[in-house]
């Protein structure tokens, strides 16, 4: 908790007063503290970092793939025929348009194994249907937040399952999809459906 408010204070410190770009120094004054406080030991260290850099790396991977996937839909004017097809096929109704929307960010994110990875691919196609369908601002977050996390914790590919099934199946007798992945789906999707049905709709 240190390291987080040091590193954020000395970036905003950096960034305002001195009209700097504060990011890189406000990293490394968050690691200094780590080591100094022996959050994080020497022989870690490298370890941790390179995971950083491999999450950070695939952050950047998705975020250029779902670019280049919002241009050609963009460029195509797919976006555009499809937003009012579902708004023709919804016939304008909020309630049945947003628990469709759910199930299909729910069946994307299975898919794909990530929340994160999930927005920008969604976005390209909710928020135009949201405002054809007159959601809020605060409606069409609510939906496209809940249907990128909705297939996370279910979905076999995510790390929300799989860190807990590796370390359940320590004695070799966890099952990934029956253990973790089905349980978590009921006691996790499906109130997360309802929730965000009833947020989208009071909002």
């Amino acid at each position: 908790m240190l390291a987080i408010a040091v590193s954020l204070s000395v970036q905003l410190y950096l960034s305002q007063s001195l009209d700097v770009d504060g990011m890189i120094f406000g990293a490394l004054s968050g690691l200094v503290v780590l080591f100094v406080s022996g959050a994080m030991k020497k022989g870690e260290a490298d370890e941790l970092i390179t995971n950083g850099m491999n999450m950070m790396a695939f952050i950047g991977f998705v975020m250029l793939a779902a670019a280049g996937f919002a241009s050609v839909l963009e460029k195509t004017g797919d976006v555009k025929a499809l937003v009012e097809a579902s708004t023709g096929m919804i016939s304008h109704n909020q309630v049945i348009g947003a628990l469709l929307m759910l199930v299909v960010g729910l069946l994307i994110t299975m898919g794909i194994g990530s929340s994160f990875a999930t927005i920008p691919i969604i976005t390209t196609i909710f928020v135009p249907l949201c405002l054809q369908l007159g959601f809020s601002p605060m409606a069409t977050i609510a939906i496209i937040g809940t249907a990128a996390a909705l297939g996370d914790a279910g979905s076999p590919a995510s790390d929300s399952t799989l860190g807990p099934t590796s370390g359940l199946n320590a004695d070799g007798q966890h099952h990934h999809i029956w253990d973790t992945c089905v349980p978590t789906f009921i006691y996790y999707n499906i109130p997360l459906i309802l929730f965000g049905w009833i947020a989208a709709m009071v909002l």
